[in-house]
């Protein structure tokens, strides 16, 4: 039998599902949100462990799905450069990121007019200004207004967290250039903020805040729209979106912890389920009037995922500069962030002053491949790298292409026997070229601030930034959602996550997903009398 009937049903409980929910809550809606994952319990963050690095490499609490294996996540088959995704299947998504929280620049809204690449989102910056700001507020954000190379914005939570002596070293560097810098937007808090404590310095932001000085979902979003009434259902695993005879969306058929199969309707359905997930559901929710997947008439479901172009630079120093203390991301470059076609690519990227690993990174060999070796000079070595590396992370923007894919695997399955994804990628040759400018511009930078030795890494990191794959666009041949993150096909069916981005930014997407989630619950709120 169906579950009681909600305004708005929620599939997905990270930055976008949170804050769709919450804003949706607030105006009066009766909100349902399914989530495949559970709450996790901050006592088993890996930064609570002495054995914290290896903890990390192995196990339930691993960033890659496959290596995890836990029963609410699926498996993800990666084919082409790309050899592992990195996801969270928990309440709210997001516990294991750096907590940068940049906004997209008003260029990044405009590529095609501008650079004659990828497509024009249907919105601007402008539209999304204001729930930026609402944003903000309710993550809390640390930073300082004047930042010259991005539009005037509100002010921020709390100051920004401390350089550090890593920070403050690449600052030097930056300045020698000449080059333009700027401390970060950080969902970390410097001082106390909504009830919650500044941060402590610690460097292990990346693998769970148990103060909850760094923003997630679980600690923001949620904690608010459940007191206000909004449900949160644990361990139900969503096998696909329904749809009635009129080819509107129904509501969702589930699997709960023990097996057993719900529908839950709902006047509104809002996918939220990342870059991967979304377009696993959407293919998976086939029926008679949607044979090639719900909302894919268009055949974009799945394509144009896209990544960030990623490569790390690594430097040593001869003094301590201790990058392993303070947060991971304390300020950046965007020096090369507009396109300038004499470097010999569109479109651009940033350098980011990058800390947040302890002594057994360094001595498997950093991010660039170099494993300290064993022997007679293994402690001598070590004391040389650590704690005095530097990592910069070179971080760009990729081109939206269609043979770069989301598909279900015919073979692969999750625990309840649902098909799991493959994702399909390649570099292209214009991402290949900002990554040798953007080492090259590391390099120089490391210099700059006085390195004595420079390392690169050679691989491409595993990606972490899922998007593309169910775009924004006005044309509902070449798009998937429209300018409110409602489906073309599908007049109540909204899909808001890293899935609907038109393009790709050089910057980390967490917040613009909450702007454009804020944004879309607003609009499914001014049209509730469609929905009745």
């Amino acid at each position: 039998m169906p579950d009681d009937r909600a305004d708005v049903l929620v599939i997905g409980s990270g930055p976008a599902g949170a804050a769709a929910a919450k804003r949706l809550t607030d105006l009066g809606a009766k909100v349902v949100c399914l989530e495949q994952g559970d709450w996790v319990n901050p006592a088993d963050f890996p930064s609570l462990r002495e054995d914290w690095e290896t903890t990390l490499r192995r196990g339930p609490l691993h960033a890659d799905p496959n290596v995890r294996k836990r029963p609410e996540d699926y498996p993800i088959l990666a084919v082409g450069e790309v050899k592992s995704i990195q996801m969270f299947n928990g309440v709210g998504g997001t516990i294991w990121w750096d907590g940068y929280f940049p906004r997209f620049h008003p260029s990044d809204f405009r590529v095609r007019t501008l650079d004659g690449v990828g497509d024009d989102w249907p919105i601007d910056y402008k539209d999304l200004e204001p729930y930026y700001d609402m944003n903000d507020r309710e993550v809390g954000v640390s930073g300082i207004t004047g930042d010259p190379a991005n539009p005037p914005r509100s002010p921020r939570s709390t100051p920004p967290v401390a350089l550090g002596a890593f920070g403050e070293t690449m600052a030097r560097g930056f300045d020698k250039l000449g080059w333009y810098w700027w401390p970060a937007d950080n969902a970390i808090l410097s001082d106390f903020y909504d009830e919650r404590p500044p941060c402590q310095l610690h460097g292990k932001c990346l693998f769970g805040c148990v103060m909850s000085a760094k923003a997630t979902p679980g600690t923001t979003y949620w904690p608010k729209a459940l007191k206000k009434g909004a449900v949160l259902k644990t361990w139900c695993r969503v096998r696909e979106v329904t749809v009635d005879a009129q080819g509107r969306a129904r509501g969702a058929i589930y699997i709960d912890r023990q097996g057993n199969l719900h529908e839950l309707l709902a006047k509104v359905v809002v996918v939220c389920c990342n870059g991967v997930g979304t377009p696993r559901l959407l293919l998976n929710s086939k029926s008679k009037l949607f044979p090639q997947g719900l909302a894919n008439s268009s055949g974009m479901v799945g394509k144009n995922f896209m990544v960030h172009p990623f490569r790390y630079l690594e430097g040593a120093f001869d003094q301590p500069v201790h990058a392993e203390q303070g947060i991971p991301i304390p300020l950046l470059t965007q020096q090369f962030y507009e396109t300038d076609l004499s470097r010999g690519f569109v479109r651009g990227y940033c350098l980011l002053a990058h800390g947040g690993f302890g002594p057994l990174h360094n001595a498997w060999g950093g991010s660039v491949g170099k494993p300290v070796g064993w022997g007679a000079e293994h402690h001598r070595s070590m004391r040389k790298c650590f704690p005095h590396t530097i990592r910069l992370a070179l971080h760009g923007e990729d081109l939206p292409e269609e043979h770069n894919r989301v598909e279900l695997d015919p073979e692969l399955k999750d625990s309840n026997g649902i098909p799991g994804a493959r994702v399909t990628y390649k570099h292209s040759d214009n991402s290949m070229k900002m990554l040798e400018h953007g080492t090259r511009m590391g390099r120089q930078a490391f210099e700059a601030a006085g390195a004595i030795e420079i390392n690169v890494g050679t691989h491409l990191h595993d990606v972490a930034h899922l998007m593309g794959t169910a775009r924004m666009g006005s044309d509902p041949k070449r798009s998937v959602v429209n300018a409110w993150n409602q489906a073309h096909d599908v007049k109540n069916l909204f899909v808001v996550d890293g899935s609907s981005f038109t393009t790709c930014s050089a910057v980390n997407p967490t917040s613009t997903i909450g702007a454009l989630a804020l944004r879309a619950a607003d609009g499914i709120w001014q049209r509730r009398r469609e929905w009745s």
